[in-house]
Protein backbone atom coordinates (compact mmCIF):
# COMPACT_ATOMS: atom_id res chain seq x y z
CA UNK A 1 0.00 0.00 0.00
CA UNK A 2 2.83 2.36 0.60
CA UNK A 3 4.45 1.73 -2.35
CA UNK A 4 0.90 2.34 -4.21
CA UNK A 5 0.73 5.75 -2.54
CA UNK A 6 4.43 6.83 -3.65
CA UNK A 7 3.49 5.72 -7.05
CA UNK A 8 0.12 7.62 -7.31
CA UNK A 9 1.96 10.83 -5.69
CA UNK A 10 4.59 10.60 -8.33
CA UNK A 11 1.87 10.52 -11.31
CA UNK A 12 0.13 13.45 -9.64
CA UNK A 13 2.51 15.41 -9.07
CA UNK A 14 4.68 14.73 -12.57
CA UNK A 15 0.98 15.48 -14.02
CA UNK A 16 0.84 19.55 -12.59
CA UNK A 17 1.70 21.43 -15.88
CA UNK A 18 3.65 23.96 -13.98
CA UNK A 19 4.99 25.39 -17.25
CA UNK A 20 1.06 25.83 -18.68
CA UNK A 21 0.14 27.42 -15.39
CA UNK A 22 3.13 29.99 -15.53
CA UNK A 23 2.57 30.71 -18.93
CA UNK A 24 -1.30 31.69 -17.78
CA UNK A 25 -0.92 33.33 -14.60
CA UNK A 26 2.37 35.53 -15.07
CA UNK A 27 2.74 35.88 -19.06
CA UNK A 28 -1.36 36.01 -19.61
CA UNK A 29 -0.51 33.55 -22.65
CA UNK A 30 -1.00 29.67 -23.57
CA UNK A 31 2.51 28.75 -24.29
CA UNK A 32 0.52 26.20 -26.44
CA UNK A 33 -0.02 28.41 -29.59
CA UNK A 34 4.36 29.13 -29.21
CA UNK A 35 7.00 26.41 -30.79
CA UNK A 36 6.56 22.64 -31.32
CA UNK A 37 2.76 23.81 -29.39
CA UNK A 38 3.86 21.34 -25.95
CA UNK A 39 2.79 23.01 -22.33
CA UNK A 40 6.90 22.37 -21.98
CA UNK A 41 9.22 24.77 -20.08
CA UNK A 42 10.89 25.51 -23.32
CA UNK A 43 7.65 27.63 -24.92
CA UNK A 44 7.80 29.23 -21.88
CA UNK A 45 10.94 30.95 -23.11
CA UNK A 46 9.22 31.24 -26.82
CA UNK A 47 6.36 32.74 -25.45
CA UNK A 48 8.77 35.66 -23.93
CA UNK A 49 10.98 35.30 -20.76
CA UNK A 50 13.61 33.34 -20.36
CA UNK A 51 13.62 33.86 -16.42
CA UNK A 52 10.28 32.39 -16.02
CA UNK A 53 11.54 29.64 -18.35
CA UNK A 54 14.29 28.87 -15.68
CA UNK A 55 11.93 28.69 -13.45
CA UNK A 56 9.14 26.35 -15.30
CA UNK A 57 12.16 23.85 -16.12
CA UNK A 58 13.05 23.29 -12.19
CA UNK A 59 9.75 22.72 -11.19
CA UNK A 60 9.46 20.40 -13.61
CA UNK A 61 12.39 18.67 -13.21
CA UNK A 62 11.64 19.10 -9.19
CA UNK A 63 8.65 17.22 -9.84
CA UNK A 64 10.23 14.12 -10.75
CA UNK A 65 13.24 14.47 -7.91
CA UNK A 66 10.85 14.99 -5.18
CA UNK A 67 8.78 11.67 -4.73
CA UNK A 68 11.72 9.49 -5.88
CA UNK A 69 13.98 11.21 -3.16
CA UNK A 70 11.23 11.01 -0.58
CA UNK A 71 10.09 7.68 -0.95
CA UNK A 72 13.51 6.65 -0.50
CA UNK A 73 14.09 9.01 2.54
CA UNK A 74 10.70 8.30 4.34
CA UNK A 75 9.92 4.36 3.21
CA UNK A 76 12.83 3.44 2.28
CA UNK A 77 12.09 2.62 -1.62
CA UNK A 78 13.99 0.50 -3.55
CA UNK A 79 14.76 -1.91 -6.09
CA UNK A 80 11.03 -2.65 -8.08
CA UNK A 81 9.35 -0.52 -6.21
CA UNK A 82 11.27 2.43 -6.49
CA UNK A 83 11.78 1.61 -10.47
CA UNK A 84 8.40 2.65 -10.58
CA UNK A 85 7.87 5.22 -8.50
CA UNK A 86 10.61 6.77 -10.91
CA UNK A 87 8.57 6.24 -13.98
CA UNK A 88 5.43 7.51 -12.43
CA UNK A 89 6.54 11.33 -12.82
CA UNK A 90 6.92 11.05 -16.19
CA UNK A 91 4.18 9.41 -17.55
CA UNK A 92 2.11 12.11 -15.54
CA UNK A 93 3.73 14.86 -17.32
CA UNK A 94 3.70 13.14 -20.55
CA UNK A 95 -0.07 12.34 -20.10
CA UNK A 96 -2.00 14.50 -17.86
CA UNK A 97 -5.42 14.31 -16.42
CA UNK A 98 -5.31 18.26 -16.27
CA UNK A 99 -4.73 18.31 -19.88
CA UNK A 100 -7.19 15.69 -21.26
CA UNK A 101 -4.21 13.24 -20.91
CA UNK A 102 -1.92 14.94 -23.17
CA UNK A 103 1.46 16.63 -22.42
CA UNK A 104 5.42 17.48 -23.03
CA UNK A 105 8.03 15.03 -23.46
CA UNK A 106 8.77 14.68 -20.23
CA UNK A 107 12.63 15.40 -20.62
CA UNK A 108 12.44 17.65 -17.74
CA UNK A 109 11.55 15.85 -15.08
CA UNK A 110 13.42 12.66 -16.40
CA UNK A 111 16.30 14.72 -15.26
CA UNK A 112 14.44 15.48 -12.09
CA UNK A 113 14.00 11.54 -10.98
CA UNK A 114 17.30 10.98 -12.17
CA UNK A 115 18.93 13.57 -9.99
CA UNK A 116 16.34 11.56 -7.18
CA UNK A 117 17.55 8.10 -7.89
CA UNK A 118 21.54 9.13 -8.42
CA UNK A 119 22.38 12.56 -7.24
CA UNK A 120 24.06 15.18 -9.26
CA UNK A 121 26.20 12.52 -11.57
CA UNK A 122 23.26 10.85 -13.27
CA UNK A 123 21.84 13.74 -14.48
CA UNK A 124 24.91 15.55 -15.06
CA UNK A 125 25.92 12.00 -17.51
CA UNK A 126 22.49 12.33 -19.24
CA UNK A 127 23.20 15.96 -20.45
CA UNK A 128 26.64 14.87 -21.56
CA UNK A 129 24.87 11.74 -23.63
CA UNK A 130 22.22 14.25 -25.46
CA UNK A 131 24.82 17.08 -26.20
CA UNK A 132 27.15 14.78 -27.29
CA UNK A 133 24.21 13.59 -30.02
CA UNK A 134 23.01 17.26 -30.62
CA UNK A 135 26.79 17.87 -31.50
CA UNK A 136 26.34 14.98 -34.13
CA UNK A 137 23.01 15.68 -35.67
CA UNK A 138 20.12 18.68 -35.68
CA UNK A 139 16.70 16.96 -34.92
CA UNK A 140 16.29 17.74 -31.06
CA UNK A 141 13.96 15.04 -30.67
CA UNK A 142 16.20 12.29 -32.04
CA UNK A 143 18.91 14.01 -30.02
CA UNK A 144 17.03 13.25 -26.76
CA UNK A 145 15.86 9.79 -27.01
CA UNK A 146 19.32 8.65 -28.74
CA UNK A 147 21.05 10.57 -25.98
CA UNK A 148 19.16 8.77 -23.18
CA UNK A 149 19.26 5.42 -25.30
CA UNK A 150 23.66 5.89 -25.00
CA UNK A 151 23.06 7.03 -21.13
CA UNK A 152 20.86 3.37 -20.48
CA UNK A 153 24.20 1.82 -21.98
CA UNK A 154 26.15 3.89 -20.09
CA UNK A 155 24.33 2.83 -17.13
CA UNK A 156 24.63 -0.38 -17.39
CA UNK A 157 28.51 -1.00 -16.86
CA UNK A 158 28.61 2.02 -14.41
CA UNK A 159 30.42 0.93 -10.84
CA UNK A 160 28.25 3.11 -8.39
CA UNK A 161 27.32 0.25 -5.88
CA UNK A 162 23.76 1.61 -5.95
CA UNK A 163 23.46 1.20 -9.40
CA UNK A 164 24.95 -2.35 -9.66
CA UNK A 165 22.57 -3.19 -6.72
CA UNK A 166 19.52 -2.19 -8.75
CA UNK A 167 20.98 -2.21 -12.47
CA UNK A 168 18.03 -3.85 -13.78
CA UNK A 169 15.42 -1.97 -12.00
CA UNK A 170 16.68 1.02 -13.34
CA UNK A 171 17.25 0.16 -16.68
CA UNK A 172 13.48 -0.78 -16.93
CA UNK A 173 12.93 2.66 -15.64
CA UNK A 174 15.35 4.22 -18.50
CA UNK A 175 13.32 2.40 -21.03
CA UNK A 176 9.63 3.69 -19.73
CA UNK A 177 11.15 7.40 -19.98
CA UNK A 178 13.07 6.73 -23.44
CA UNK A 179 9.63 5.16 -24.90
CA UNK A 180 7.45 8.28 -23.61
CA UNK A 181 10.03 10.39 -25.09
CA UNK A 182 9.27 8.57 -28.31
CA UNK A 183 5.96 7.88 -28.31
CA UNK A 184 4.85 11.95 -27.17
CA UNK A 185 6.93 12.84 -30.15
CA UNK A 186 6.23 10.65 -32.63
CA UNK A 187 5.74 12.40 -35.61
CA UNK A 188 9.82 13.61 -35.25
CA UNK A 189 10.80 10.46 -36.40
CA UNK A 190 9.26 10.59 -39.99
CA UNK A 191 12.33 11.93 -40.77
CA UNK A 192 15.60 10.48 -40.60
CA UNK A 193 18.42 12.52 -38.47
CA UNK A 194 20.00 15.41 -40.39
CA UNK A 195 23.54 15.63 -39.75
CA UNK A 196 25.30 19.23 -38.18
CA UNK A 197 26.72 21.33 -41.05
CA UNK A 198 30.19 20.29 -39.68
CA UNK A 199 29.97 16.80 -40.72
CA UNK A 200 28.94 17.52 -44.54
CA UNK A 201 31.97 19.79 -44.63
CA UNK A 202 34.25 17.29 -43.33
CA UNK A 203 33.17 14.48 -45.65
CA UNK A 204 33.59 17.05 -48.30
CA UNK A 205 37.05 17.72 -47.34
CA UNK A 206 37.81 14.11 -46.71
Amino acid sequence: MISLAWIAAGFVLGSFPFSLWIGKILLHKDIRKYGDGSPGATNVARAGSKALYVIAALLDAFKGTLPVWLSQMLSGMAGWELAVVAMAPVVGHAFSPFLNFKGGMGMAPTFGVWLGLTGWPGPAMLALCIGFMFIIQKNWVWASVAGLIIFLIVLMVWPDPFITRYRLPLLSAGIVHASILAIRRYSYFKSWPQPQPWIGRLVRKS
